[in-house]
């Protein structure tokens, strides 16, 4: 049976994970970290996310999020995630 749709109203919180291929390393370096972190940042601001809680691991980084008013919830459009997140992988 399919998992419902997730629920995206404003004020809504999400718990999200992000991984790496076949549990692979997501990051390279400290610079990669941080880079990371700027991003999102700046993302977050930009719709009014409230990033709550989040952790940067090895392999995956999970986060808790709450929905900023009249926005979609941040890493789930497409678009964004490539413009924000841009692969490690330039193949990808």
């Amino acid at each position: 049976m399919p998992r419902q749709a997730r629920l995206d109203a404003p004020g809504t919180l999400h718990h999200v994970m992000i991984r790496g291929i076949e549990g692979k390393s997501i990051f390279r370096d400290a610079w990669d970290r941080k880079d990371f972190v700027a991003r999102l940042r700046d993302l977050a601001k930009q719709t009014g996310t409230r990033i709550l809680a989040w952790s940067l691991l090895g392999n995956h980084v999970p986060f808790l999020f709450r929905v900023g008013p009249g926005e979609d919830m941040i890493l789930q459009k497409k678009s964004r995630q490539k413009t924000a997140f841009p692969p490690l992988n330039p193949h990808f």
